[in-house]
C-alpha cells in the first residue's frame, strides 16, 4: 500500500453483554474516501487494558487504508477488575462480542495483544474469522520454554500475523516453530514492544514497523478473502 497520512480518527463507544460480563468496543472506523473493507478486531492482554501502544498506533493508522478498527475490552477490565480471568472465560467475552463485530457485514481480523491473541487463535475458526494478527504472541511463561503455547498458535486454522519484539521473554522469535504463520520481528523489543533508550532504533522506528506490517499484511489478506 502507498504511504497515506493518518488523521485524527473518529471514534465510537459500544457495550455488549456477553455471558461473561460487560464487554468495551471502542470502535475508529474508516475513513473516506477509502470504502470500509474489513474489521480488525483487537483485544489487550492480561496485563493492560487498550491503551497498549500498539493498538493505539494500530487504531490511528489504519483506518485511513479503509480497515475498521475494534479495540475490544474484556468483560474484566470494564468491571475493573485488576486480574484476568481463565483463558475459558476471556474466549466466551470474545465470542459474546463477536455477532457486534460482524454486524457491519465486513469480514473480520480477529487479534489481541498476549493473552488476547491467544483467544483470537483459539477461537478463529468457530467465529468465522478472515485472520488472526498476533501481537506479542506469549508462546511460554518467562523462563520456561518447556512450557509452551504453540499448539494455540499452529491450530489457528485462518492465516495468522504474529508480530513479535526481539527480545520477548515470553518467546524470542527465533524460538517459534515452524508453520503456516508469518512472523515478523520488532528488533530489540520487550513484551510490550518497548525499546530500550540505547537500541539502535528508536521507539516511533520500532511502533511503525508494527503498523507498517500489519498494513501489507491485510492488504494481501483482502484478497484472499
Amino acid at each position: 500500500m502507498e504511504p497515506i497520512e493518518p488523521i485524527e480518527p473518529v471514534q465510537t463507544v459500544q457495550t455488549v453483554d456477553t455471558e461473561a460480563g460487560t464487554a468495551r468496543i471502542t470502535w475508529y472506523p474508516a475513513t473516506p474516501p477509502r470504502p470500509p473493507r474489513l474489521v480488525l478486531a483487537v483485544s489487550h492482554g492480561a496485563g493492560g487494558g487498550i491503551d497498549a501502544r500498539d493498538l493505539r498506533a494500530l487504531a490511528h493508522a489504519l483506518p485511513a487504508h479503509g480497515v475498521t478498527v475494534a479495540l475490544v475490552e474484556q468483560p474484566w477490565r470494564v468491571a475493573g477488575k485488576k486480574v484476568a480471568p481463565a483463558p475459558k472465560t476471556l474466549d466466551v467475552g470474545w465470542r459474546g462480542v463477536w455477532p457486534a463485530l460482524a454486524a457491519r457485514g465486513l469480514p473480520v481480523v480477529s487479534g489481541g495483544r498476549s493473552a488476547g491473541a491467544r483467544v483470537a487463535c483459539r477461537t478463529a475458526v468457530e467465529l468465522g474469522a478472515a485472520g488472526v494478527l498476533a501481537l506479542s504472541f506469549p508462546l511460554h511463561p518467562p523462563g520456561r520454554p518447556e512450557t509452551s503455547r504453540a499448539g494455540e498458535l499452529l491450530g489457528a486454522g485462518v492465516p495468522t500475523l504474529v508480530v513479535q519484539g526481539g527480545n520477548d521473554p515470553f518467546g524470542r522469535p527465533e524460538e517459534f516453530p515452524e508453520g503456516d504463520h508469518e512472523l515478523v520481528e520488532v528488533p530489540y523489543a520487550d513484551h510490550g514492544l518497548a525499546v530500550p533508550k540505547r537500541a539502535p532504533i528508536s521507539q516511533e522506528e520500532a511502533v511503525t514497523i508494527v503498523t507498517e506490517q500489519v498494513t501489507r499484511w491485510l492488504a494481501e489478506l483482502v484478497w484472499l478473502v
